[in-house]
């Protein structure tokens, strides 16, 4: 006889989680220099035990890299004094400053540079405004870091889901990954975090109050969409059986939409200017040496608080006899002391991770930053940074985020020193930068009363120097925004 009924099973799964000290120093990290700022000087007015200014026998470290990187073994940058040691006290705590503050005039404290608020950080303040939990806001939050410049997640959310297993941990499922990004669609502008363009225009349409007219643009956009792109009017209208004015009402609503949501933001926020302060100074010098500096020069001094330590000693030296209060006042010093102590490591690991990933960008664009000239930047992506800085591609991908360097050139987003390579036939490697640059100037340039077709784009490139399939020549004008030809007239 067979019984039925509920039975445990014990099953046992090693899963690795973040410490409270790892989490502080990722978020640390992604925090640019005008932000981290701000935070340290909040986390002084939090933490009675944190203090700004110079401890006692505190030793200074410099960071700032005169070397040429040109002439050194492998075109890296050599660094001194960059060893982090474990501090018993807090006169144990070395300078966590990384360049040279014995000459204040040679730190540029402030550069002003105006630019648009990315529109990932105005996802974060919307996503800060939710009511979520903990592992909703991680995922959703992650995957604001995975959208393209245009607000698009052209990543596979189960990509997304080995990534977070991989590099935090963090088990979940490709559902709950789009659980997570239905919060980041319901975000404005409408579209953001869409994972093609016909996802992003029904996004938008949704938005928009229930009508007729409503019901069409879904209709047209669910059904027809092909034959939408391709201005194939006819057919549309065949197909769903409706009149002319009722098509040309919904056509004149659905080309209002917009297709890179993250740009329009960009463009809004632009209007409101703020000031940005690069996080890395780097100099180019006439004999072709390149140093590099952390601009960090507002950022204070950090130190445990002697006073805190002297009362910790007075209190724990009658331990035998010690009252109930004694030991609640121990277990609280102790406590914003180990704090403080934790917050001051996770600023020194930031610094050091910033200026090693700096460090590698540069050594793999040396020729940019000795004569900055566009056309020398090479192919390069996070995983390439990642292997010479030694780090994990997530790591370099938080300090590319939302950073800017100050070069001899100009003041440069740190994304744009990547980008895909392409490798042809024979081996040749060509930037996809430089291609799609090449690309654009050929549209550009065209009759456009007899627009290129993808084919005519493959050969004037082959002629060119950059010998690509149409396929792919097709890919980077989608990637560019350009219609087929057809559509160009």
């Amino acid at each position: 006889m067979q019984h039925q009924g509920n039975y445990q099973i014990q099953k046992q799964q090693q899963v690795q989680t973040l410490s409270p000290q790892q989490v502080l120093a990722v978020k640390l990290l992604e925090l640019p220099a005008i932000e981290l700022e701000e935070r340290i000087r909040a986390e002084v007015l939090d933490n009675p035990a944190l203090e700004e200014g110079n401890a006692p026998a505190d030793n200074e470290s410099e960071q700032t890299d005169n070397n040429n990187i040109g002439e050194d073994e492998g075109g890296s940058i050599s660094q001194e004094d960059m060893e982090l040691g474990d501090y018993r006290t807090e006169d144990d705590i070395p300078d966590y400053k990384l360049h040279d503050k014995k000459n204040p005039e040679t730190q540029a404290e402030e550069i002003p540079f105006s630019e648009g608020v990315s529109f990932y950080e105005v996802l974060k303040e919307q996503l800060g405004e939710r009511n979520l939990t903990e592992r909703q806001r991680q995922l959703a939050e992650y995957l604001i870091g995975s959208l393209d410049d245009d607000g698009m997640l052209r990543k596979d959310l189960s990509t997304i889901a080995d990534e977070l297993l991989f590099n935090y941990g963090m088990e979940t499922t490709p559902e709950e990954m789009e659980e997570a990004l239905k919060i980041i669609q319901d975000f404005d502008p409408a579209g953001i975090g869409a994972r093609s363009l016909q996802e992003c225009l029904l996004i938008q349409i949704q938005r928009k109050e229930d009508s007729p007219l409503k019901q069409l643009e879904l209709e047209i956009i669910n059904k027809c969409y092909n034959e939408f792109t391709r201005k194939h009017w006819d057919k549309i209208k065949l197909r769903l059986n409706i009149t002319d004015q009722q098509f040309e009402e919904a056509k004149n609503e659905l080309i209002k939409l917009n297709p890179r949501p993250g740009s329009s933001l960009g463009e809004v926020m632009g209007r409101n200017m703020q000031q940005i302060i690069p996080d890395f100074i780097v100099e180019t010098y006439d004999d072709g040496t390149v140093s590099l500096s952390l601009n960090d020069g507002r950022i204070p001094e950090l130190h445990v608080s002697r006073e805190f330590s002297e009362m910790l000693d007075e209190h724990s030296r009658n331990k035998a006899n010690m009252s109930k209060e004694s030991k609640e006042a121990v277990m609280f010093l102790k406590q914003k002391m180990d704090a403080a102590q934790g917050f001051i490591d996770a600023v020194k690991q930031r610094q050091q991770t910033m200026y090693n990933t700096m460090k590698a960008i540069i050594t793999l664009q040396l020729p940019f930053f000795q004569e900055g000239d566009e056309s020398l930047l090479r192919p390069m992506i996070l995983k390439d940074v990642a292997g010479l800085a030694k780090v994990d591609i997530s790591t370099v991908s938080r300090v590319s985020n939302s950073k800017y360097v100050q070069t001899n050139y100009g003041i440069y987003p740190l994304k744009f020193f990547f980008s895909d390579g392409y490798t042809t036939d024979e081996g040749e490697e060509l930037s996809v930068r430089e291609i799609r640059r090449v690309l654009k100037e050929c549209v550009e340039k065209e009759d456009k009363s007899h627009p290129l077709t993808d084919d005519e784009l493959a050969r004037i490139l082959k002629d060119k120097g950059f010998a690509i399939a149409r396929r792919t020549v097709a890919k980077y004008r989608e990637q560019l925004g350009i219609p087929v030809a057809r559509l160009r007239k």
